[in-house]
């Protein structure tokens, strides 16, 4: 699995001019899921984006989790992530998962966030619609995570 986490004051996503998820301060993660993701991926990555220290304390040091600001999380998937651009002009998608393999297991990475943050601070788009999200980031902070590459 392949995240792009962007530290957020607000983020939105909406589907066919209609909002489907919002939050406040928190975590916009775009998901990308590959063929060789399963279960255990989604389990470290969750707890990983949990307990990166990506906001600011009272010294204005990147020192607390998303758990300690009790920050909201906005989950998006994004195939794209996976993009082999090695050869030609033409992005190569093959190591994205196919949607019967991803599908479940983005609806497992969305109920382990909830399951880690509440329910309410939870919202997602929706999985293989076109979508415009919206966001301010906050910093900004970017982080690119691949759980392929546990450093």
């Amino acid at each position: 699995m392949r995240v792009i986490l962007q530290r957020v004051s607000e983020a939105s996503v909406r589907v066919n001019e209609e909002s489907v998820g919002e939050i406040g301060k928190g975590l916009l993660i775009l998901l990308g899921i590959e063929v060789a993701d399963d279960e255990s991926d989604v389990e470290w990555l969750v707890r990983k984006i949990c307990q990166l220290r990506l906001f600011e304390d009272e010294a204005e040091k990147m020192n607390l989790s998303l758990l300690d600001v009790c920050g909201s999380a906005l989950v998006v998937s994004q195939f794209t992530l996976h993009a082999q651009v090695k050869k030609g002009a033409r992005p190569s998608f093959i190591k994205a998962a196919r949607p019967e393999q991803a599908i479940p297991l983005y609806e497992s990475f969305v109920a382990a966030m909830k399951s880690e943050l509440g329910e309410g601070c939870v919202a997602s788009g929706v999985f293989g619609a076109t979508m415009k999200v919206s966001l301010v980031n906050d910093g900004p902070v970017t982080i690119s995570i691949d759980s392929r590459n546990r450093e």
